[in-house]
């Protein structure tokens, strides 16, 4: 276990060394100086070198990517261009509010897609399991941004259920929570029916088990085995697509938090676009890649530790 932990935490750090470089590499691959685009062509030639100055533009190439890579190894990611501030201190402002999103969003569509997919084992062959499979495949489909504006428009216009944009209040949990179901919802419901299929096919392969025929000879309920026999063995395999679900989320949230004006990562990332402020668009990308392979990364340990056959495909 130790060997294979040692190369998956490798490989995490290969790859983030990659994105580094390679986002590094797309600031000299937009076209035009980053200075001129952010401050318009009205700026004076003393302002566009101050500001090249602030964005370390002004120092050779091999100097400001071995700049980039000591700083973020020692958790500085750098300062915003116009407010001076940390970069990571913004980051860390609006992550919460991301990370509470995703996780709402990913725990109902975990709750529901698995019931959907257990029912449709219980069910299997006949008329509800059909729906369901009807239906999965439609949540799939729909995209994020989609059900964002028609939940929007529904439960937030039509009906005035629930609020159309912001946060909440800071400090009353109860306006916050409001403010989170309609985003939630929104970024959940299509992997409602990605986890609903996986754990119905899942199922359906474990089902055959030795254990399962064993089960079923001592005469156990047919929803008795499925939840506490089968659903065991088959919830495996999506905790790791629980992990890039959670990447997939949080990417996913840039529109969402968009469409209903939270602040979050989307919010600032957009931002920091618009007014070409690089220093928080890389270190923003860089922040979420780290946070991204550690998840991937403890998710294939969990499975590794519950199901050892993983790590000898890996040594293999």
């Amino acid at each position: 276990m130790l060997r294979y932990a040692v190369k998956r935490i490798g490989l995490a750090v290969v790859i983030l060394f990659t994105v580094m470089l390679a986002m590094y590499a797309m600031v000299f691959l937009v076209p035009g100086d980053p200075a001129s685009l952010a401050l318009g062509p009205r700026a004076t030639p003393e302002l566009k070198a101050l500001l090249r100055e602030r964005m370390g533009l002004d120092q050779p190439v091999l100097s400001q990517i071995w700049h980039f890579f000591a700083s973020a190894a020692t958790g500085d990611l750098g300062y915003d261009v116009w407010s001076k501030r940390p970069v990571l201190d913004q980051i860390l402002e609006f992550f919460p509010n991301t990370l509470i999103l995703g996780a709402l969003a990913l725990g109902w569509a975990l709750v529901a897609g698995v019931a959907l997919g257990c029912l449709a084992v219980v069910w299997r062959g006949r008329m509800i399991d059909r729906l369901l499979g009807v239906l999965s495949v439609s949540l799939i489909s729909v995209p994020a941004f989609v059900v964002a504006i028609y939940a929007l428009l529904v439960f937030a216009v039509w009906l005035r259920w629930l609020p159309a944009i912001g946060a909440g209040t800071p400090g009353d949990l109860v306006s916050q929570a409001k403010a989170v179901i309609l985003p939630a919802f929104a970024l959940g419901v299509g992997w409602v029916g990605y986890i609903a299929r996986l754990v119905r096919a899942s199922m359906l392969e474990v089902m055959g088990e030795n254990h399962i025929r064993t089960a079923r000879a001592f005469g156990l309920p047919e929803s008795r085995i499925v939840l506490r026999y089968a659903l065991r063995i088959a919830i495996i395999p999506t905790i790791a697509i629980l992990a890039v679900g959670l990447g997939s989320v949080l990417s996913s949230a840039v529109f969402v938090e968009t469409v209903f004006g939270r602040p979050g990562i989307g919010t600032l990332i957009t931002g920091a676009v618009q007014k070409r402020n690089y220093p928080v668009v890389m270190g923003t990308v860089l922040f979420m890649t780290a946070f991204y392979l550690f998840i991937v990364t403890a998710a294939d340990l969990l499975i590794a530790r519950l199901d050892p056959r993983v790590r000898d495909v890996f040594r293999g």
